[in-house]
Order: C-alpha cells, then sequence, then structure tokens
C-alpha cells in the first residue's frame, strides 16, 4: 500500500513538473500581460488599480495573475499561480515597458521632445470649448439614441464601451462616457497604433522623398530572396513572411508583445512563406518592423523619438498621446498608443481633410487614397495599415468608409462622403458589440 502511495504520489509530482514547464511560457504572458496592462494603465492613463482589476484585467486567464502596484519606483508585478512574476516599469515619455531580469531601471534614458502649448482656438484646432453649432440635417435625438444604445445598461458587462464621440464637419454632435473615464482619459488604441506608424511612412514619404515601392531598406535581406520586399508590400500586409497573429496561443505576436527586447526585429528574422504580394497576412511584427525603418531613416535616436510628435502627434494636438516603447527604445507601432478619445478623433480628422491640419499639409493628399486602396487578397477589407468598408462587412456603412482598428473594439470610423468621424473606444469586439448598428445609425441620421 505504501508503494502505491509512493509511486502515485512521484506520478503526481511528475505531472506537476510536466504541467509548469508546458504551460511556462503561457505563463510568462499571463503575468507580463497584467503587469504590463496595470502599470500603463496606473502611471499613464491615471487610473486606479482596483478599477484595473475589476474592469480591464478581468478576462480568463489574465484574471488569474495576482498584480501590486509600487508607486515609489512606478512599476507593477504580476506572477500567475506564484509561479511566474513580471514586471513593467513606466518611465515619463516612453510610456510603460515590460522588463526582464536584465533590464537596468536605473539607466538613463531618452525621451521625446514635446511641444504640448494650447492652441487659442476651438476644438478640434485647440483646447478652446467649440463653438455652438447646430445643423438642420442632423437628427440629433436619434444619434443621442444610438449613442446610448452603444453602453450596457446597469452592472450588465457586455458591450463593455469606454467612449463614443460622433463629429461631423469639426463639430462634436454627440459624446459619451462611461463612469470612470472621460475626455481627459488615455485610453490604449491597440493596434490603431499601425494607421498611426503608417501615417509616419506617409510623411516621411512627402518631406525625405521616401519610396515605399523601392525594396524595404532592410540590410538583412539585401542578399536573399526577401530583398526584393517593398515597404510598400509591408505597409498591405502581403510581404509573404511568415508570422502567425493569434492571442490565444504562444505565437509570433504573444511572444513579441511579452518576451523580445527588441520588437522591430522579430519579423525582419523570418523566412519567407509565401511569393511576395500572393499572400496578405495580418502581421503586428510588420508594424514593429515599419518602426525599425523609421528609425533607420535618422542619424540619432533623439530625432527617431523626437519625429513621430513634432511631425505629427503634437502637431495635431494629440497631446494626450502617448506611443509606448520596447526595452530597445523602439516605438511599438504596432500596439501600444495612447490617447483621448478626443485626440483619437483629431487623428481621423486628419485623415477626412487628406492630411490638411488647419491650412498646414502633413502628408501628401494622395496618401489618404493610397491607405485606402484594398490590398491584394485582402477580400477588400484591408488598406495601408487601414481596415475598409469595401467588402461591406458593414452592411449598413457605405463602402467608402475606412478606419482604424483595436483589439476589444477600438474604432476610428472615418466617412468621407459625409464629413464624418466616429470613434468608439471599449472592451469588446464585433463578436459582443454591434458595429454595424452604431455605425450606420449614425451615419443615417445625418441626412
Amino acid at each position: 500500500m505504501k508503494k502505491i502511495i509512493k509511486y502515485g504520489f512521484l506520478l503526481l509530482l511528475i505531472a506537476v513538473i510536466v504541467g509548469v514547464y508546458v504551460n511556462y511560457p503561457r505563463l510568462n504572458i499571463i503575468s507580463g500581460y497584467a503587469s504590463k496592462n496595470m502599470a500603463s494603465s496606473v502611471f499613464l492613463a491615471h487610473r486606479t488599480e482596483a478599477s484595473i482589476v475589476q474592469f480591464d484585467n478581468n478576462f480568463d486567464p489574465i484574471s488569474k495573475a495576482a498584480t501590486h502596484v509600487n508607486s515609489d519606483n512606478k512599476s507593477a508585478s504580476a506572477n500567475s499561480f506564484g509561479v511566474l512574476e513580471r514586471t513593467a516599469f513606466y518611465r515619463d515619455g516612453l510610456g510603460a515597458v515590460l522588463i526582464d531580469d536584465d533590464f537596468d531601471t536605473s539607466a538613463p534614458y531618452l525621451k521625446p521632445l514635446r511641444n504640448k502649448t494650447p492652441k487659442q482656438l476651438s476644438y478640434p484646432y485647440g483646447e478652446l470649448v467649440q463653438k455652438d453649432t447646430v445643423f438642420s440635417n442632423v437628427d440629433y435625438s436619434e444619434i443621442q439614441r444610438i449613442v446610448k444604445e452603444a453602453f450596457d445598461v446597469g452592472t450588465a458587462r457586455k458591450k463593455k464601451t469606454r467612449s463614443v464621440l460622433v463629429l461631423y464637419k469639426n463639430q462634436i454632435i454627440a459624446e459619451k462616457y462611461e463612469e470612470g473615464i472621460d475626455k481627459n482619459t488615455p485610453i490604449l488604441g491597440w493596434s490603431m497604433t499601425k494607421s498611426i506608424t503608417s501615417t509616419i511612412i506617409g510623411i516621411l514619404a512627402k518631406q525625405e522623398n521616401f519610396d515605399i515601392y523601392k525594396p524595404a531598406p532592410i540590410v538583412a535581406w539585401k542578399d536573399d530572396e526577401r530583398s526584393d520586399i517593398t515597404t510598400h508590400n509591408l505597409l498591405q500586409m502581403n510581404s509573404g513572411l511568415e508570422w502567425v497573429e493569434d492571442y490565444n496561443t504562444i505565437s509570433d505576436v504573444s511572444k513579441m508583445l511579452f518576451l523580445s527586447r527588441d520588437m522591430t526585429i522579430v519579423q525582419r528574422d523570418k523566412k519567407l512563406e509565401f511569393a511576395t504580394e500572393t499572400h496578405w497576412n495580418y502581421s503586428s511584427g510588420t508594424s514593429n518592423l515599419l518602426s525599425r525603418i523609421i528609425r533607420n531613416q535618422f542619424k540619432t535616436h533623439q530625432e527617431y523619438l523626437d519625429y513621430w510628435y513634432t511631425e505629427l502627434i503634437d502637431k495635431i494636438g494629440m497631446h494626450s498621446m502617448t506611443i509606448e516603447t520596447d526595452m530597445s527604445g523602439n516605438y511599438v507601432g504596432s500596439s501600444y498608443g495612447w490617447a483621448t478619445t478626443r485626440d483619437w478623433a483629431k487623428f481621423g480628422l486628419l485623415y477626412l481633410h487628406k492630411g490638411n491640419w488647419n491650412g498646414e499639409q502633413l502628408f501628401d493628399p494622395s496618401w489618404e487614397t493610397y491607405v485606402k486602396t484594398p490590398a491584394p487578397n485582402s477580400d477588400k477589407a484591408y488598406g495601408g495599415h487601414f481596415w475598409l468598408n469595401a467588402n461591406k462587412g458593414y452592411k449598413d456603412v457605405p463602402e467608402t468608409m475606412y478606419s482604424c482598428n483595436g483589439y476589444q473594439g477600438q474604432r476610428v470610423a472615418i466617412f468621407p462622403s459625409k464629413e464624418l468621424v466616429i470613434v468608439r473606444m471599449g472592451l469588446a469586439s464585433d463578436s459582443d458589440f454591434d458595429f454595424n448598428a452604431l455605425l450606420g445609425g449614425v451615419y443615417r441620421a445625418i441626412e
């Protein structure tokens, strides 16, 4: 009997060891997500630790991680089942970064030089209250009803909308926030940051004659089969490079976001899986590779850090925005852009006006046409780091609508035909939130 118990205990111990070994990478990512999101939300978005636990990190398996915030050194730690702890560290100007054991938190670092001087103009071109304007062709009561319908009622948590803003002819005609979020709260745009990255490429194309149709300036590719891949191919996500974008498994994207010191080289080092322009494959690694290409256009790291803000973000008054960096100081151009709802709306407005911001042309008007041109093999759903409705994915929304999309249902929807921008920020995507009802309903309420 003792032998049976002994062998049974031994088998149980082996099973536990195997289980930990097999799931260790997964625990690493669970702890990494929980700590990174906590650090960013507390120190960048200025929200409470309790609210992050209750609303943001409350889904499986992330909810299994126990988190702790250290306000003294501006860090957040999380461990999964008491087995593995990860820490995210906040740096002013760069946001929070998920660190490894070799990262020196005391080392000096560069941060972008910013000009946040408020302009004495009405929103969206300044910080003053917008002038009252009533449009006779707008059904305000219907829009208010539709916007209200986008939010959960009572204790229900399915739609998980945090904010909705409707901007028509440069005027806010509807704006609503859930409790705990307001017009001053920066919200993570996730993959909407990809559209910011694309725009920086567009600005470089105008200012520096950067040619997106030439082979991408990547030294590691110059002598192999990847040498013909262009920046244009990367922007349209049809380079043919290997990549697995799966957030539910240990995949290329999860390893990049939660394990890599330099996120810009992960896609660079992948092999060619398909002939270029024959296969569309959504890749956050590609967006971060574009961030590396942008960095290589400058002689110094400081110039790279400054450019995103001086030539785009602060120029259009998105002063709440922070693009977070990885451990190597690269902007995480795939995923880590934070801004208030009003500032995300400004970005949509920039495209509505084809790159013209209050009289200054930031990128060539043709760039707006470029980003909404369907990429080959994308089923007309994707352009140049923007999502499209050319395939009528949203049936009650015009085909000409295009948008910045992000994980958990972040949207900046641009309607060129009606001078309309609709922003929705939240924690639920299409499966739990009816974007067609929101976007199509508001669109129909404006004659």
